[in-house]
């Protein structure tokens, strides 16, 4: 349950939204609202699914920066607007890329923002709707995830040919092992909160509507905790999953990733064209039509 204190400044936290995204809901792409020693930073995107073009990608990493160089803020909270955690990389901006730009999308800090690090203090997600593709390893960059009852994960960029560069492959089977690990990524599948919390990638399932509250209330508790024992006990626990190597591991996905540019782009573009939409795994391929077929439609 969440405090009176707290629900109070939910309600201060909706104006101040409200106000930063006066008109168009898309007007500014990232939402900024420090509550006591908790930021919350919200991607407003929602007519995109809060899917993150290579601008708010920038924005994202400039927010995070100032939290973590801000001493006032112990926690964070990543969230999505309009229903939607983050549907991935913007596929509208990736499929008019040439080689060189899409070469630059996959720098040494991250493309969907600064996920090929560790954040310097804790950040929990609120998991609304669709958290896929690069969404996913956005969620997968934070220390704890907080999902609603109705929202789904997914490597739906498997559809398209277009390659995880966020550290999703490096996080995930740290988290959930290897088997399961492939299991999402090979067959680009989706992954509900129920089996989502069984495999230890979400930390609460909670009520459709509720995952920002929520993931606010819990960012809340850890504040209250002596912060440089908290700090060092949280370095040593991604030491040891990663064994210091996750810089390295990166890497070798990021080099991966960029010898596939062309099928990428070409994924890109069927998306735009409507193919695989609404996370469909069928019809990915255009069908071969027969001269029969050719010749009976020409007389149409």
């Amino acid at each position: 349950m969440l405090s009176g204190t707290l629900l109070r400044s939910l309600n201060k936290s909706s104006v101040m939204l409200r106000n930063c995204s006066s008109g168009s809901n898309d007007l500014k792409s990232l939402l900024i609202t420090k509550m006591g020693k908790v930021v919350t930073i919200g991607i407003n995107r929602p007519s995109k699914r809060n899917c993150v073009d290579s601008k708010t990608a920038n924005l994202l990493k400039g927010a995070i920066k100032e939290f973590e160089e801000d001493s006032s803020l112990h926690a964070g909270v990543l969230y999505g607007t309009g229903g939607n955690f983050c549907a991935g990389y913007d596929l509208n901006e990736l499929a008019n890329l040439d080689k060189v730009d899409y070469l630059n999308t996959i720098n040494d800090e991250g493309s969907m923002g600064p996920t090929l690090r560790h954040i310097k203090k804790p950040m929990v997600a609120a998991i609304s709707g669709y958290a896929v593709a690069g969404g996913l390893e956005l969620a997968l960059m934070c220390d704890l995830r907080v999902m609603e009852d109705t929202a789904i994960l997914g490597v739906y960029n498997r559809r398209f040919g277009i390659p995880l560069v966020d550290g999703g492959t490096v996080r995930l089977q740290a988290m959930v092992g290897l088997s399961r690990t492939l299991d999402l990524i090979l067959t680009g599948r989706s992954l509900t909160a129920k089996e989502a919390l069984e495999w230890g990638v979400a930390n609460r399932i909670v009520a459709c509507g509720t995952a920002l509250g929520q993931a606010i209330s819990l960012a809340t508790s850890l504040v209250k905790f002596p912060q440089e024992c908290l700090q060092a006990d949280r370095e040593s626990t991604y030491n040891a999953a990663y064994n210091s190597a996750f810089r390295e591991l990166s890497k070798f996905e990021q080099n991966t990733a960029k010898r596939i540019f062309k099928e990428s782009i070409e994924g890109a573009k069927k998306f735009v064209s409507g193919f695989g939409r609404h996370g469909k795994s069928y019809n990915l391929t255009e069908k071969d039509i027969c001269d029969w077929e050719r010749e009976f439609k020409s007389k149409l």
